[in-house]
Parts: C-alpha cells; sequence; structure tokens
C-alpha cells in the first residue's frame, strides 16, 4: 500500500517579492507621498483621522485600514511577508512607502521608535538634490562609489542609476537598513548596487585597480536619548560621527577622490561646531573643498532637547571635499 502523499503548503513570499508586489499596486493607483519630520507627522495625526482612506493613509500616514482596501487575498499575502499586520478589525503596515520622483522608497513605519528603525525624510530629499547638482561637476566619472550609512538606499539608488557603470557600495551597521536598500535597489531594477554591512568603511576592502572614487554619506546628527541608529550622531551637539566619516573618507579615498556630506550643523553662539572640526582635517589633508548651508533652520523643536541648551540652530549643509590628486 504506497503512503500517502500530503502536498506541502506555498512557501510564505519573501519580503523583496512582496514589496515588488506592493510597489505594483501603489504605481498603478498613481500613489505619491513625500515623507515628513517625525513632528509634521504627529500633528497631522493630532487632527483625528483614524482609518485610511487610501493608499496614502495606509502607507504614508501609516494609519490603520480595513481589509476592503486591498483585498482579502492580497493582505494575506502582505501579512505573510511581515509587510503588514492584524489591528483590531483591519490591518496595520509595519513600513512605510515615500515618493522620489517617480520612485517609491520603502522604509520603517510610523513612529520610527526602534533602535534600528530606517528613516527616510525631508534630508533624504535634500540629500539626493545636492548630489544630482553636484554630480556633473565631477571631473570625471566615479568608478566605485560606497555610501556611508545607505539607510533605505536612496542616495545609492540616484548614484546607481546614473553611473551604470560604476560599483556602488551601500554600507551601513544596521541589518534592517540593508534590507531596505537591497529591496529598493531591486525595485530600481540596479544591478550595480550592493549591500555591504560595516562601520563606516571598515569593511570595504581595497580592490586591486578598484580604489573608492567617491564617499557620499548623510548621517545621523542629532543627540537622541535612546541612541537609535539612524538618529543619533553622538559627540557634543551630534557632529560626532560626521566627523568621523570625514576622517575616514580623507584615509581611504583615491588620490583626486570626493567625499560628498550632507549633514546638520550646529550652532553654538553663532559658530559651526561641525565645521570647526571638520575645517582642519580637511586643510590639513591638503583638500579642495566647498561648504554651504541649504537650510539655515532644521529640526528647530530639537533644540527643547537634553543636550542642546547652548544650541542656537541646526543648520542643513553639504560639504563636497576632493583630496588632492597623485
Amino acid at each position: 500500500m504506497s503512503a500517502l502523499i500530503v502536498p506541502s503548503a506555498p512557501p510564505a513570499p519573501s519580503f523583496e517579492h512582496a514589496l515588488h508586489e506592493l510597489a505594483a499596486l501603489l504605481r498603478a493607483a498613481g500613489y505619491r507621498f513625500h515623507t515628513v519630520t517625525p513632528a509634521t507627522h504627529r500633528r497631522v495625526l493630532a487632527r483625528g483621522v483614524h482609518l485610511a482612506r487610501d493608499l496614502a493613509d495606509a502607507f504614508g500616514w501609516n494609519l490603520p485600514f480595513a481589509t476592503a482596501l486591498l483585498g482579502e487575498a492580497r493582505c494575506a499575502a502582505l501579512a505573510a511577508a511581515a509587510i503588514i499586520v492584524r489591528h483590531g478589525d483591519g490591518w496595520k503596515a509595519l513600513l512605510r512607502a515615500a515618493s522620489l520622483g517617480e520612485r517609491i522608497i520603502f522604509h520603517s513605519a510610523y513612529p520610527t521608535e526602534q533602535h534600528d528603525a530606517v528613516f527616510f525624510g525631508p534630508d533624504s530629499y535634500r540629500f539626493v538634490g545636492a548630489i544630482a547638482r553636484t554630480l556633473p561637476t565631477l571631473a570625471a566619472p566615479p568608478r566605485r562609489v560606497v555610501e556611508i550609512g545607505c539607510g533605505a538606499g536612496p542616495a545609492a539608488i540616484v548614484i546607481g542609476t546614473a553611473l551604470q557603470d560604476a560599483e556602488v557600495i551601500a554600507a551601513d551597521i544596521n541589518p534592517r537598513a540593508l534590507a531596505f536598500t537591497a529591496a529598493n535597489a531591486s525595485l530600481a531594477g540596479l544591478k550595480n548596487v550592493r549591500t555591504l554591512h560595516s562601520d563606516l568603511l571598515s569593511a570595504v576592502t581595497d580592490d586591486a585597480g578598484r580604489p573608492i572614487d567617491l564617499v557620499l554619506a548623510n548621517p545621523p546628527y542629532m543627540l537622541d536619548a535612546g541612541a537609535r541608529a539612524y538618529r543619533h550622531g553622538g559627540g557634543g551637539h551630534g557632529e560626532g560621527l560626521a566627523l568621523a566619516i570625514v576622517r575616514s573618507a580623507l584615509a581611504r579615498l583615491a588620490p583626486g577622490g570626493t567625499l560628498m556630506l550632507y549633514t546638520g550643523a550646529p550652532f553654538v553662539r553663532q559658530r559651526d561646531q561641525f565645521l570647526e572640526g571638520a575645517a582642519p582635517l580637511l586643510d590639513g589633508a591638503g583638500c579642495r573643498w566647498h561648504y554651504e548651508e541649504l537650510d539655515p533652520d532644521v529640526f528647530g523643536e530639537e533644540l527643547e532637547q537634553p543636550g542642546y541648551a547652548d544650541v542656537e540652530r541646526i543648520a542643513a549643509v553639504w560639504l563636497v571635499a576632493q583630496v588632492p590628486p597623485a
């Protein structure tokens, strides 16, 4: 007598595959959502809308939604991939979808309270905009690019799209950030972007004939009581990590290579605390460099937090530094 063969259950959809399916749905619906600061997000939710009316409410504002918004089969598939979770009689997304031009960038759900949360927001838009403006000014297209602290991967994706022949390494110490970057790069159809678990540039090898031509970074620059990876910059007023990136990049860039760094600069009695630390490093390495304020006053609500008693403002700044050629 032959044994009864019970067919196995179909495999649960992978995270990345499920994101592809969700992205296709959002694009077909003409989805648009520009992620705002956490303070603005909180204020909008305080207006009292408690159930999503559309996809932007569900995957942008992170409001709970009814099964009817997506249908039972799609909700079941997204739940199996841990993209949505049961919430009362309906569902809630465990991530958000942000618009970047025609692209969709997935990142962590609101509120981003977890230690390993991955946030895409206003700084991300400024960062990729500055890259797009600066890239054409380089003397030669970079062949090997490293982004330090890739987060959800917007910069790596912008560079990978613009420089199809370049190797783009998206590095981060946060495994969740690497998962989001890999998925978002896959959604963008990019084959030249790879992720790497690395503290700054420590895990980036010096491949023969492939030095680092361009380092990109948009590091955390706040003082965060929970020391969350996406937010805490350390140092006296949040500038510590940005200065560490400057040191690391200057030590590893190829002759003539470039650092592009977007960060927040705390001002104490009209003195830029980040610039006062970075300028001696840049001048000491013989760099040609350009520095500008993109926005003189960002995240002003942070000045009420511990550690900012003497800070007058935080400015969004853009540094482009070229190490001396050979």
